[in-house]
């Protein structure tokens, strides 16, 4: 499925928009993204903008029996996943959250979870777990703390600027996550 990419105006009009949770009740996981970017604020689908690795790592790691296209995003709630994010609001960079953001983010996920009882959650941006749930010391993996009962996992961001790990990489690691899921 091929994608419009946005015009300079839809993406600097897409600051500040939020894109709805992908979820619903019993999920395997539910992936927890930092928060949208201007690409995703603009297209109105998680993980939008090209080179991000989400989509094609899912593949990889044997979660979506195909690389989907963001715009084909409700095709993994039948497949046991879900998706939302840390913060809600569209910004160009991570970097213009700030910290009571990702702590109402935390709160608000909290809430999610009891209500939709996902098996796993996984987050996908090791900082918004750390700022989110005063975890500084927080590492890559599955992580000793539970969210109201419920199993963490901490993946890398899957944006294309982060240099340090592949695609390979990303679906390597999905797949522990996939995997870890289907265990308990």
């Amino acid at each position: 499925m091929k994608r419009s990419k946005p015009t300079a105006q839809e993406l600097q009009a897409a600051e500040g928009k939020t894109i709805h949770d992908l979820i619903a009740p019993g999920l395997q996981v539910l992936f927890v993204g930092i928060n949208p970017g201007l690409f995703s604020g603009a297209t109105g689908h998680h993980f939008a903008r090209p080179g991000n690795r989400f989509w094609p790592a899912l593949h990889l790691a044997g979660i979506t029996p195909r690389r989907l296209d963001p715009a084909e995003e409700q095709e993994l709630l039948a497949l046991g996943y879900g998706i939302t994010g840390m913060v809600r609001r569209a910004t160009a960079t991570a970097q213009e959250l700030t910290r009571e953001e990702y702590r109402a983010g935390a709160r608000r996920l909290e809430e999610t979870v009891r209500i939709y009882r996902p098996t796993l959650i996984c987050f996908l941006g090791i900082g918004a777990y750390r700022a989110g749930f005063d975890r500084p010391k927080a590492q890559f993996g599955p992580q000793e703390e539970a969210i109201e009962g419920t199993p963490v996992w901490v993946l890398p961001n899957p944006s294309g600027l982060n240099a340090h790990f592949t695609l390979d990489d990303f679906g390597r690691l999905l797949a522990e996550v996939r995997e870890a899921a289907e265990k308990l």
